[in-house]
């Protein structure tokens, strides 16, 4: 046997083990959704899986924003009570301002509002991280209790539905047959991919996150990357906190509650390191599909919804184990 044949032999052998190693959460989510195809009653129905697009592009659109946070080693835990006041920001405009403004003059600048103090605030995160050096998980720990307790404040504890009509289709309506929200997250997936991949800024994100002195010392500014990080991911959560809110019908501040932990575990389940430095926006898909699949999956077969928690505990678990085993086999 020649020598050319036995590296070939040898290739062919390791071409399905190389295959494992570099799309493993492609695989599972392959894997998951044919089970779910035979075991859960009515999964493979357009409606349903139009259904679950609609949730995942709520969680999505922020967990685009939550990758580029983590690769430049920080995180953000507010991001659902921030979901909540931007909800309620853009209820209190329309209720408020609709005789002056008029109703989708008043939705307008309230969702403008909620845009720019969510850009904002996470961006002064990011300058609280260099000016003081309080890490990230305390500032945005603190944020997540003040939002939501601001979102009440504003709305007086109940919800808020003053909005016009037709603004429900933003959340909840179809255009050509797909739920709107979809295409707001296929939009933010792809900006934030070409962001991350084939921008500098995306480079320096990368740069900062797998080694900030290094970064430093090339010239780069790592806090203006950060602060930058923090206040898109802020953006986007206003973006997905007015899509639930046109969704639900109502501005409330108990709306998105626990969707900062399903946020971060679909970042880590497509394969971004809590460390910082590595992690793809398309991995971050995998998971936010793969979440929402298996969410789908357990309410049509019936799961208890405590098994639920305990099955997306097991899950990001297995997901962090099964990165730590593949890095090392690399």
């Amino acid at each position: 046997m020649t020598l050319v044949s036995q590296t070939t032999e040898a290739g062919g052998q390791n071409a399905p083990l190389r295959f494992l190693k570099t799309y493993p959460m492609e695989i599972i989510l392959a894997a998951l959704v044919i089970f779910l195809v035979v075991a859960a009653p009515g999964f493979a129905s357009t409606g349903n899986i139009l259904n679950v697009l609609r949730t995942v592009a709520m969680l999505g659109i922020i967990a685009f924003g939550m990758t580029a946070v983590i690769i430049s080693g920080e995180i953000d835990l507010s991001v659902g009570a921030g979901a909540a006041l931007a909800g309620c920001i853009v209820a209190w405009f329309s209720d408020s301002y609709s005789g002056a403004l008029g109703e989708w003059g008043a939705v307008t600048v309230g969702f403008a509002a909620a845009l720019l103090l969510g850009f904002s605030l996470g961006y002064l995160t990011g300058r609280f991280r260099q000016w003081f050096n309080v890490p990230t998980f305390i500032t945005t720990l603190a944020l997540f209790a003040a939002l939501r307790g601001v979102a009440n404040l504003i709305t007086g504890g109940f919800p808020m539905s003053s909005f016009p009509l037709g603004f429900d289709f933003l959340g909840g309506g179809y255009l050509f047959g797909i739920p709107f929200p979809v295409y707001i997250f296929a939009l933010t997936f792809a900006g934030m991919h070409v962001l991350m991949k084939y921008t500098s800024f995306g480079r320096e994100v990368y740069a900062v996150g797998g080694n900030m002195e290094a970064a430093r010392l090339s010239g780069i500014d790592i806090w203006r990357v950060k602060a930058w990080t923090l206040g898109l991911t802020g953006a986007l959560t206003a973006v997905s906190g007015t899509l639930i809110a046109s969704q639900i019908g109502a501005g409330t501040g108990t709306t998105a509650t626990g969707m900062e932990l399903d946020v971060i575990a679909a970042v880590i389940i497509g394969g971004t390191s809590l460390f910082g430095g590595k992690g793809r926006i398309w991995g971050t898909l995998i998971g936010v599909l793969f979440l929402g699949c298996i969410s789908n999956g357990m309410t049509l077969m019936n799961v208890s919804e405590y098994w639920q928690y305990v099955v997306r505990g097991g899950i990001i678990l297995g997901a962090v184990l099964l990165n730590q085993v593949l890095e090392r086999v690399r």
